[in-house]
C-alpha cells in the first residue's frame, strides 16, 4: 500500500506503522470476502452448505463429511425436471464421485445401476439410494450392481502383499472368489 502513496510518505515511521496495519486488515477483509463468495458455489462452499440444504428440503447432518453432503447438494439440483436415464446417470454420478451405467430393463419394471469406476460399495450409498428412489418413478424397482477386485485381477497384478495393501482396499472392497 505504500508505494501507492507519494514518495515523501516513505520517511515518516508512522505512515509505515499505519500501512501495515490497514494492510492486514484489508487481507482479513479480502479473505473474508473470498470465502461468503465460495459459499455461493456448491463446489466451494464449507459453513454455506446448511443454507443449500434448507433451501432443498435436505436435513443438515454435521457429522458427514463435506464432500457427501455436497454430493447429496449437487444430486438435488441435478434432480430436477423429467426422468431420464441421462437424468439418473447424472444425480448418481454427482454421488458416487465416478462414472455409473444406467440400464433400464423396461420388461421387468427395473433400473440398474452400476458403479464401473469405483471398486466396492460406496460409502454414502445410502444418499444416492434415498436420492434415486426420490427421483425415479415408484413403480420401478432399482437394482445396484458394484464392482469388486476380484483375486484373478490381483494375481495379474504380481505386487507382493505390502504392494497390494498401498492400495488402500479394505477386505469389504475385496471379491473373495475368482
Amino acid at each position: 500500500m505504500l508505494s501507492s502513496l507519494p514518495a515523501f510518505y516513505e520517511i515518516f515511521r508512522e505512515v509505515r506503522i499505519i500501512n501495515q496495519i490497514e494492510g492486514a486488515e484489508l487481507d482479513d477483509v479480502f479473505q473474508s470476502v473470498d470465502d461468503v463468495l465460495n459459499q455461493v458455489f456448491i463446489d466451494t462452499a464449507s459453513w454455506g452448505l446448511a443454507r443449500w440444504e434448507f433451501e432443498l428440503g435436505i436435513p443438515t447432518n454435521l457429522s458427514k463429511p463435506l464432500e457427501q453432503r455436497r454430493s447429496v447438494v449437487l444430486s438435488k439440483r441435478r434432480g430436477y425436471g423429467t426422468v431420464t436415464v441421462g437424468l439418473v446417470k447424472n444425480v448418481a454420478e454427482a454421488y458416487a464421485n465416478g462414472e455409473v451405467s444406467v440400464t433400464e430393463d423396461n420388461a421387468n419394471y427395473l433400473v440398474i445401476i452400476k458403479f464401473i469406476s469405483t471398486h466396492g460399495i460406496p460409502e454414502n450409498l445410502a444418499d444416492i439410494q434415498n436420492a434415486l428412489r426420490d427421483l425415479i418413478p415408484a413403480h420401478l424397482a432399482i437394482s445396484y450392481e458394484f464392482n469388486y477386485f476380484i483375486w484373478n485381477e490381483l494375481d495379474a497384478l504380481s505386487k507382493s502383499w505390502d504392494q497390494t495393501d498401498a492400495f488402500g482396499f479394505t477386505w469389504d472392497q475385496w471379491d473373495i472368489y475368482s
